[in-house]
Order: structure tokens, then sequence, then C-alpha cells
């Protein structure tokens, strides 16, 4: 497939100040000048051919030998947009076969910050929470590796849980560093929830989700009311505001009445 640049006299034939004899070609010549339009033109015909449908997934791309003569370009040139549309996730690249345009990388699972007791009303049911601690704490060992902190930071630590039409539905235990959010000691999480205190308060700026299915202790197993033998789902989020990570937080759900789904969109 010729993949030469759509724009006329692109060729070195009949441009001025042609190189010659010397070595390297146009580039070496006029390189600030030409090397960053010529790498340009090649990335952009190989990434129309993708848009259009020319080259699909799989599809091998002229080596640096056939880019050198289709765009007139040194090879150095060649191989910095071969490398820069490997960069992008374009292309993949493998060693003694060439270059193949990339496989569509797969979308995971989007899980939203969603304030539970909105998405409780939502469905039409009466939420409640029933707060069983919110301590001002200083961090032990193990605390401060949860948010990065030094051992002795001000911490402060909660445990609610949270009711869909009197029925536990989240157990969630929080870590939050108190210079981040001051008031959390403070507020009473029955009218009001760590979500939106803290939404309000450190507004987000990174969100890191783990999910994982597991068998709960004791402890979970009473809060929340399950049955012999039932799995719980386990988030572990983090949040970071400031550049700073301001709460770790475990939110356990019943398995059998708990579930995470995601809708989204795919813009063309």
């Amino acid at each position: 497939m010729d993949f030469s640049p759509r724009t006329a006299g692109s060729g070195s034939n009949n441009s001025k100040g042609s190189a010659g004899s010397r070595p390297g070609g146009a580039e070496d010549k006029d390189k600030d000048n030409r090397a960053a339009p010529r790498y340009a033109a090649i990335k952009q015909s190989i990434c129309d051919a993708v848009r259009d449908g020319h080259l699909k997934p799989g599809d091998r791309v002229p080596s640096e030998a056939e880019l050198v003569q289709q765009f007139d370009v040194s090879r150095m040139t060649a191989n910095r947009a071969l490398r820069e549309l490997q960069a992008a996730g374009i292309l993949v690249r493998r060693a003694g076969s060439g270059s193949f345009i990339a496989e569509p990388k797969p979308i995971g699972q989007i899980i939203e910050i969603r304030n539970i007791a909105e998405e409780i009303r939502e469905r039409g049911h009466v939420y409640r929470a029933r707060v069983v601690q919110n301590d001002e704490i200083r961090a032990n060992a193990d605390m401060a590796a949860l948010l990065e902190v030094p051992v002795g930071t001000k911490l402060f630590h909660s445990i609610i849980v949270h009711h869909e039409a009197e029925f536990p539905i989240q157990l969630e235990e929080r870590f939050v560093l108190a210079s981040a959010a001051p008031d959390y000691g403070k507020m009473d999480f029955t009218q009001t929830t760590p979500n939106e205190y803290l939404t309000q308060t450190a507004p987000l700026e990174r969100v890191e989700h783990r999910v994982r299915a597991e068998m709960p202790d004791a402890r979970t197993h009473g809060m929340l009311g399950l049955s012999n033998g039932e799995p719980v789902l386990r988030m572990t989020r983090r949040t970071w505001s400031h550049s700073r990570l301001v709460s770790h937080a475990w939110l356990t759900h019943p398995g059998s009445r708990f579930e995470l789904s995601a809708a989204f969109s795919i813009d063309d």
C-alpha cells in the first residue's frame, strides 16, 4: 500500500537545496525545517489509513526502508515515525517481522464515585446509616502504611453500616488524613455521608479502586447480617486531593444483595 504524503511537491527531486551526494540526504542539510514535518507526514498517513479502514488490526505497515523510498526521507526520520506510533499504541513492532497495526485495547469496567445514600434513594428505598465509630487516632505502623504518612500522624477512623430498606447493604471502614479533612470527626454521618463531606472538603484529584470477592470475617458477617457461607464483595478505595492521599476505605457488600455495574458511551 502506498503511504506517500498527500501534500504536493514532497519529493526531493524537485526540492530546492537537494543534498545530492551528501550522506543522510535532505535531513542532514535542513534537519530542523524538514525532519519534523516529514516524520509527521508518515505518522498522519498511517493514522489516516487506520481511520479510513485501509489498515486494520494485525495488518503490516511499510518497513523503514519502504518508508524511506515512499516519503523520500532518511532512515532516521522513518524510524522516528514508527517509534512514535508505537509509543502512542497505534503500532506494535515485532523483531524480525516488522511493524503491525495494534489490536484495540480492552476497556475495563468503570466504577463511579457515587454517594451510596443517593443510590439507594434513586432506587426508591429508604436510606439509613448506623455509625459504629468515628474516632480521632494516631497512626500506628499499619495505618501509616495505608495513607503513606509517618507513624503518629493524626487520622480519623470511621466504621459505618449503610442500610437500604432496613437491610445492611454496605460496611464502610475508612481512614482519613485529619489535616485534609479537619472536621471529619465531628460530622454526624447519620445525616450526611463521608463521601458527601470529603467531596466538598477534599475535592477528588485521583481515585484508585480494587474489588475482590472473599469470605467475611466474624465481625463483617455480623454487621452485614450475612447468611452462613455467604461471600462478600470488598472494594478498596483510595482517594487523593491536592497531591495528597487523603482517604483509604474498605467498602464491603453482601454478595447476594449487591452487584457492581457501569454503562458508558464510546466516542468515535
